[in-house]
């Protein structure tokens, strides 16, 4: 049984109890706005941040009966960046699968995002504890300047490593950090058990979008179910790229600059990028760097007895790194 198939054997009847709540909770007053909201919502999403504040509920004993819908937080928020950022960044497809505002227009999309946004955070407020409200509050506030930065940041051939951290953390890592952080707020956890999950979500969350950058260098388009090379053309220097950058020998980094300048590149020339990417080191660095965070969010479990929500959390981190997906 691979790592997917064993995490997905564990959470099959809450990725159903997962998708109820979505649907149960979604109540929008506009049928475009439903239609719209679930496009994005319904369209194969693995429903990663959900599960991780349901696991990190339980792991600190919580039996609290409104687990599901208060974790539909995470996929609301989750998904109304998802339609704010295939706008902005004038993308083809999500998941497979033409991106809402190319079906339904510019104006609809925003406009659902934003629906989708305040839906996390009214009930956010349901939950009746001013920390979470707090954490959700600081959550949008994160990821809108993560994006406005990383919209600044399109096109500079002179990014840095820790430049591009500072994107990745606001962008998507305080979201997978709130998740987690938030799960044990809800089941009152102490301040100790707060924190370390907190950190096991910030570690994963830099992980995962670590990875996800690699795919764009590392999957076929069938699979990574958008445009391979979108990052490249969309200008968006990665840690792959950076590190390539800073180590090539000055006639191969001069046309990898040519083609960062270049939107309309040929799959041969994308194809010998993407070798020199692993000549000069960007895939086995990003991959290095990427591995030490997934070890950082598992060693963040271990004040957290053995159990299976701890068991199964470990297997999440392990995940991130090794998924094709």
């Amino acid at each position: 049984m691979s790592l997917k198939e064993k995490i997905i054997s564990r959470v099959g009847t809450d990725l159903a109890a997962i998708e109820t709540a979505l649907e149960t909770n979604l109540t929008p007053y506009f049928s475009l706005v439903e239609k719209t909201a679930r496009h994005i919502l319904f369209a194969g999403g693995k429903r990663f941040r959900p599960l991780l504040m349901v696991f990190c509920a339980r792991l600190c004993g919580s039996d609290n009966q409104n687990l599901y819908r208060f974790s539909t937080i995470f996929e609301y928020l989750h998904a109304a960046t998802l339609l704010h950022d295939d706008l902005v960044d004038d993308a083809k497809f999500r998941r497979n699968t033409p991106v809402a505002h190319r079906v339904f227009g510019n104006e609809t999309a925003v406009l659902t995002g934003d629906f989708l946004l305040a839906r996390a955070l009214t009930i956010a407020a349901d939950t009746g504890l001013l920390n979470v409200i707090s954490v959700i509050s600081n959550i949008t506030e994160q990821m809108s300047q993560g994006e406005i930065e990383q919209l600044h940041n399109k096109g500079r051939v002179d990014l840095t490593e820790q430049e591009y951290m500072n994107v990745i953390r606001r962008k998507t890592a305080v979201l997978i950090e709130g998740a987690c952080q938030v799960g044990a707020m809800i089941a009152g956890a102490t301040n100790e058990q707060t924190d370390q999950l907190k950190q096991y979500g910030y570690h994963l969350g830099m992980a995962f979008q670590m990875a996800d950058d690699l795919l764009d260098y590392t999957a076929e388009t069938d699979t990574l179910g958008k445009t391979v090379g979108a990052d490249l053309k969309e200008g968006k220097l990665t840690l792959p790229v950076i590190t390539a950058l800073k180590n090539a020998r000055t006639e191969d980094r001069e046309w990898m600059l040519q083609l960062l300048q270049n939107k309309t590149f040929t799959t041969d020339d994308f194809n010998k990028f993407k070798k020199l990417l692993t000549i000069h080191g960007g895939i086995s660095d990003a991959t290095q760097k990427a591995q030490h965070y997934v070890e950082t969010a598992k060693e963040s479990l271990a004040v957290f007895s053995t159990s299976p929500e701890k068991e199964l959390l470990e297997d999440i981190a392990d995940y991130a790194l090794v998924r094709r997906v």
